[in-house]
């Protein structure tokens, strides 16, 4: 071939590719275009009930897919593949905005047949490779391609073409993510266990009210994702997540094993399907170890105003050591009967009479009558003057208003600085209008234990306030003695007289038509009080609670 002839036909080529690349034919998209470069819009009302050929839908669809890959500049051109440019376009650009965009890619892109739920479409499949500001992001994609009547192309545009969890109104955000204050991670005291109300029942609230009230006050750490977003920008749902938010974290004085057992204990068979409450306390700091209840009453273990009945005995015998000068050995008769401010007091019937009866056995045997006529005898000194027996339980015992922590309301116990009346004797066998918790009783112990009031908390860096003056150390070796008693001679031996260095007070309280049953106890690590709503006697029923949890391990 001569030089003048090869020079002809290269530019005859480059015309033809000339005219290819102006409107000819669309080489990526395998579909006719009209002179002038500007092909033919598809719209939803020109859209043939015939879907398109399969192999030309798969190469119009990477036809598309290769120009939204390509950037903002082929943006206009991607749009103009689609049934709604316009739209189209500003989706575009709001996706690469929202996520942060640095660069994407597209594969596996497949067609699937005839889309089942839009007969005139051919569905096409890909996985999307985004890669932005926080790191890869791969999601599988899908579109429909369609056609006119002429065989004009084009993708149905919708926001699920972006992302198939996308619909109508929403857009995608790459952005902090931030845990609910439901996920506020309520924990044991060991920092590891999560206390939830699906497995420990009797804390439900508790967690509740902690989880609020931390969240209220403290933030975890945002993490990072990508979201759905509506059109007033909340987060409707999470598509991926870069980094996880860390939740707040607060750690209770819970022990989760003892608790398991306070759980259990409430529903002892021998309690007999009564409403009852238990607290255990850490003997040494007033942690509170466990809180179980159960019954229609709502959390009776630390809301209860109940009348404590001979468990106060504790503290009008304090009260009488303290401010009559007396001792465990000092004469208490056990009458059978005793009068006092207009009123007859009675002892339980199986209480035998015994004039010559020392306050010890009196107090291990829980007589009634000889408690009402020491009390009112030394405690209440003529006129209106009877606030010993308050006076002593706020100052000793710590006796008034209690935070735990954490937002937990608990019910103050009660005794009166000025009853009048019967009250004025029956406070000292815990009747009239002295009220108390299971809560309340389980502190009473641990201060008899160890000497000294602790104020009962949930949180271990909750603030404890002390009470006004400290239990003397022969008022409480006193105390100690007649709890000790109790436990291996008296009222309670029946249930607690095997365990060693526990010390006890069993109670049994008048209410309405009926009685209810207490028993608070200690031994060497816990102070543990519980009440059985309709129980005949302590020991017979809140006894069995006690021991569950005093021999828990």
């Amino acid at each position: 071939m001569n030089r003048a002839a090869k020079t002809g036909i290269i530019g005859a080529c480059a015309v033809a590719l000339g005219l290819g690349g102006f409107g000819a034919y669309d080489i990526a998209h395998g579909q006719s275009r009209p002179s002038g470069g500007r092909r033919r819009t598809v719209t939803p009302a020109a859209e043939s009930s015939t879907p398109p050929p399969t192999a030309k839908a798969g190469t119009f669809a990477r036809g598309f897919l290769k120009d939204w890959a390509a950037g903002p500049a082929h943006y206009t051109a991607a749009a103009g593949e689609t049934d709604a440019p316009k739209d189209a376009r500003q989706a575009l650009d709001a996706y690469r905005a929202g996520v942060k965009l640095r660069s994407l890619a597209f594969s596996d892109i497949a067609t699937t047949g005839t889309d089942p739920r839009r007969g005139n479409a051919v569905r096409v499949t890909f996985t999307v490779t985004a890669r932005l500001t926080a790191g890869t992001w791969s999601y599988p994609g899908v579109l429909d391609v369609v056609q006119d009547a002429a065989g004009q192309q084009a993708v149905r545009w919708s926001p699920s073409v972006l992302h198939p969890q996308l619909g109508a109104g929403q857009s995608l955000r790459l952005g902090p993510l931030t845990q609910p204050a439901s996920q506020v991670r309520v924990l044991a005291r060991d920092g590891k266990t999560r206390l939830t109300g699906e497995r420990f029942p009797s804390l439900a609230a508790i967690v509740s009210t902690i989880g609020a009230h931390v969240a209220a006050t403290e933030k975890g750490r945002d993490g990072s994702g990508v979201t759905v977003v509506n059109t007033a920008g909340a987060s409707v749902a999470t598509l991926k997540v870069f980094k996880e938010p860390t939740a707040v974290s607060v750690r209770t004085t819970i022990d989760a094993g003892l608790q398991a057992a306070a759980e259990k204990a409430v529903h002892d068979q021998q309690v007999d399907g009564k409403p009852a409450g238990v607290v255990a306390l850490d003997r040494h700091n007033g942690h509170i170890r466990a809180v179980a209840y159960d019954g229609p009453d709502g959390d009776i273990a630390i809301n209860a105003a109940k009348a404590p009945g001979s468990t106060m005995k504790i503290i009008t015998s304090a009260a009488l050591f303290d401010r009559a000068g007396m001792t465990p050995d000092s004469t208490a008769p056990c009458l059978k009967t005793q009068a006092a401010s207009g009123q007859v007091f009675h002892n339980e019937a199986d209480v035998p009479a015994n004039p010559d009866a020392t306050l010890l056995q009196a107090f291990a045997e829980s007589c009634n009558t000889a408690f009402v006529k020491e009390g009112f005898d030394h405690l209440v000194h003529g006129g209106d003057d009877a606030a010993d027996l308050h006076d002593e339980a706020h100052d000793m015992f710590g006796f008034g208003s209690w935070s735990i922590g954490g937002g937990v309301q608990t019910t103050d116990p009660s005794v009166p600085a000025t009853p009048s009346g019967g009250d004025k004797a029956a406070q000292f066998i815990g009747q009239g209008q002295v009220t108390a918790s299971p809560l309340v009783l389980a502190s009473v112990a641990a201060t008899v234990r160890d000497g000294a009031f602790h104020q009962p908390v949930i949180l271990p860096d909750q603030p404890q306030t002390p009470a006004p003056h400290p239990l003397s150390p022969t008022t409480a070796g006193y105390l100690q003695r007649m709890m000790r008693a109790v436990a291996t001679s008296g009222t309670a031996s029946a249930r607690l007289g095997t365990l060693s260095g526990v010390g006890a007070k069993t109670g049994t309280a008048e209410e309405g038509d009926g009685t209810n049953g207490w028993l608070t106890a200690y031994n060497d690590d816990l102070a543990v009080a519980s009440l059985v709503e309709g129980g005949s006697s302590g020991v017979g029923s809140a006894g069995y609670v006690v021991w569950d949890l005093l021999t828990a391990r």
